[in-house]
């Protein structure tokens, strides 16, 4: 039975070997297309990723604190589950930092007689505490710890990032919806030919009676088939214009570093994009075999 199934499902695309392999190629480039997006997408995301990374909000202590207030602030800080990493900077290394990076604004300080730059706690959050809202009151609970004078942080930078990585989102799931919809259109419309081609045959199974299941396999596996070998094809493709702009990139100098930077998908997603090729093609056929039974009623 199973051997059956498979072998029609194999007639089909040999007898119909330029329309199977038009269909291919033109899943192959449609899906292709989806991935070049998803590919923008993880490579973005992850370097949104690392911009939240880098965001830092600074604590600053209140003047001629004692050592033990001090501590008791840190204490707190670093029971606190949303913090990821502290870092001290003491008065003397606030001035230190400041003379470091602005030599020529230095002079400045040096009529006052006493060093005003407070002391501070650098805070990193834990990754599940960096949206904008989780921040902001983070930053509004911590300002009211003893000792605290001020919590600062660059709210509008913060806003900014999550629109973008909103953005990068909302883009890549509407052009991989449209895509999709292309890439299953393209297979159902194979099918179709199919079973125009077959429809004798497939009326004559109806006579001697065939279920409707067992006319139908054949053409579901058919578009399977057809949904992973366009999915793998366009893995090849775009693994191959992955190396030649890392290739460009490391041969022109330019964006140097990037190449090590950006990367391709993992193996496992590798195989959930051939799945995904797979139920594209089970769809389309399933779309194909259901208009070809109405017009055949």
């Amino acid at each position: 039975m199973l051997s059956y199934l498979l072998r029609e499902s194999w007639v089909n695309m040999r007898t119909n070997r330029m329309t199977t392999v038009v269909a291919i190629l033109t899943t192959a480039f449609t899906l292709a297309c989806v991935g070049i997006f998803l590919l923008l997408y993880v490579n973005l995301r992850a370097a949104a990723g690392w911009l939240q990374d880098d965001i830092k909000i600074m604590v600053y202590l209140e003047d001629r604190l004692a050592a033990d207030s001090i501590a008791k602030v840190e204490q707190q800080l670093r029971s606190d589950h949303a913090v990821a990493s502290l870092l001290f900077i003491s008065k003397e290394q606030a001035l230190g930092e400041f003379k470091a990076q602005f030599p020529s604004e230095s002079h400045l300080l040096e009529g006052l007689g006493q060093n005003p730059l407070p002391a501070s706690f650098v805070v990193a959050l834990s990754p599940s505490f960096r949206s904008s809202g989780l921040v902001k009151r983070w930053a509004e609970r911590v300002s009211r710890i003893a000792g605290v004078s001020k919590v600062d942080y660059n709210q509008d930078w913060i806003d900014a990032l999550a629109t973008v990585i909103r953005s990068i989102e909302l883009v890549a799931v509407g052009i991989g919806v449209i895509l999709s919809a292309a890439a299953v259109t393209i297979i159902a419309n194979t099918i179709r030919l199919t079973l125009f081609a077959r429809r004798d045959e497939i009326a004559i199974l109806r006579l001697i009676g065939a279920t409707t299941s067992f006319i139908r396999i054949p053409y579901l596996v058919e578009g399977a088939v057809l949904g992973a070998l366009g999915s793998a094809l366009s893995l090849a493709m775009l693994k191959l214009m992955y190396e030649l702009f890392r290739q460009e990139m490391r041969t022109t100098g330019r964006f140097a570093g990037l190449e090590n930077l950006i990367a391709f998908f993992p193996p496992s997603a590798c195989l959930a994009l051939i799945a995904v090729g797979m139920g594209l093609g089970v769809a389309g056929s399933f779309v194909s075999i259901r208009r070809f039974g109405e017009a055949r009623t």
